[in-house]
C-alpha cells in the first residue's frame, strides 16, 4: 500500500446514511419489519462506513447485542446511519444506528443500534492494515474511547468462548 492510503481519516469521511422504505416482502404477516431484514440492513449500513474508510473490502466479524426497540410497519421509512468508531490493526468497529420515520404522521423513533466489527481484507480474504480514524468531536471522542472498552469485552467472551469449547 502507498503511504497515502494509510493516512489517518476523519470520523467524518466514514459517515454514511442509507434508507429502506418498508415494503410486503420485508414483513411478517402481521405486516412488522422481520428484525432479521433489519439486521441485514444494520449490516449494510456497517459495511458502507467501512468501506468509506477502509477503501477495502471488508467482511463482518461481530455483531453486538441488538435490540429492537418499536415496531415498524409496511410503508415506514428506515433511516440507519453509521460511522467508524475506532481502527484497530485490521478491524474496525463502526456504529449503526436506525430511526423509522412515518413521514404520514411525521413522527421519527429510535427502532435500534448496534457496534459491528469489520475487518479489511484484500479480494483473496487476506487481512489487511486499516488507516487510523480521527475523532473530531466530543460524541466521537467519547465513542472511540468507549469501543476500546467494548472491544475488551468482545475479546474475553471470546476466549471465555473458546476455553468451554474445550
Amino acid at each position: 500500500m502507498n503511504d497515502d492510503r494509510m493516512m489517518p481519516r476523519p470520523v467524518r469521511d466514514s459517515q454514511s446514511d442509507m434508507a429502506q422504505i418498508v415494503l410486503p416482502n420485508d414483513t411478517n404477516p402481521l405486516g412488522a419489519l422481520l428484525g432479521g431484514r433489519l439486521m441485514h440492513w444494520i449490516d449494510l449500513a456497517g459495511a458502507l462506513a467501512a468501506h468509506r474508510h477502509s477503501r477495502n473490502y471488508v467482511v463482518t466479524a461481530s455483531i453486538d447485542h441488538l435490540d429492537f426497540l418499536v415496531p415498524v410497519h409496511v410503508g415506514d421509512l428506515v433511516i440507519l446511519r453509521s460511522s467508524v468508531n475506532r481502527v484497530f490493526h485490521t478491524s474496525m468497529e463502526v456504529g449503526v444506528k436506525a430511526w423509522v420515520e412515518n413521514y404520514i404522521q411525521n413522527d421519527c423513533q429510535h427502532v435500534s443500534s448496534a457496534y459491528l466489527t469489520f475487518v479489511a481484507v484484500d479480494g483473496a480474504g487476506r487481512h489487511l492494515q486499516v488507516p487510523a480514524v480521527v475523532p473530531e468531536t466530543d460524541e466521537q471522542r467519547r465513542r472511540y474511547e468507549d469501543a476500546a472498552r467494548r472491544r475488551a469485552i468482545r475479546r474475553e467472551h471470546l476466549e471465555r468462548r473458546r476455553a468451554n469449547a474445550r
